[in-house]
């Protein structure tokens, strides 16, 4: 069982429905058997995350870098930057815009994304 990784021997690749969006899959389901989903997701200035639900995960956003903003249904627009958490519940739409720095987010989704 691997209790670690390098981060930097895990490669980047394309965001499934975000262009120009990269992400580094960390922990997974299909790769680790946990019940969760670990990402990096790396949004470079001018890029966005469009809007989008996940059905059926609690998604929890974590900016290491960057600026941006987000947007929740139900709560409306916030700036996304260092020191701010989010948790977008399962069901709700949001999406990410205005990156005005590359932003580097740490990503969690509960349960696994498939």
């Amino acid at each position: 069982m691997e209790v670690n990784r390098l981060v930097d021997k895990i490669s980047w690749t394309p965001h499934p429905t975000a262009q120009g969006v990269q992400i580094k899959p960390l922990i997974s389901e299909k790769e680790h058997g946990l019940n969760v989903t670990c990402m990096l997701v790396d949004i470079q200035a001018g890029k966005e995350v469009p809007e989008h639900i996940h059905e059926n995960q609690d998604d929890i956003l974590y900016p290491l870098r960057g600026k941006a903003v987000m947007w929740v249904e139900g709560t409306g627009t916030f700036p996304l930057e260092p020191g701010v958490i989010v948790r977008v519940p399962k069901g709700t739409k949001h999406k990410i815009a205005e990156v005005s720095e590359d932003l580097l987010l740490y990503d969690v989704f509960f349960p696994a994304l498939m």
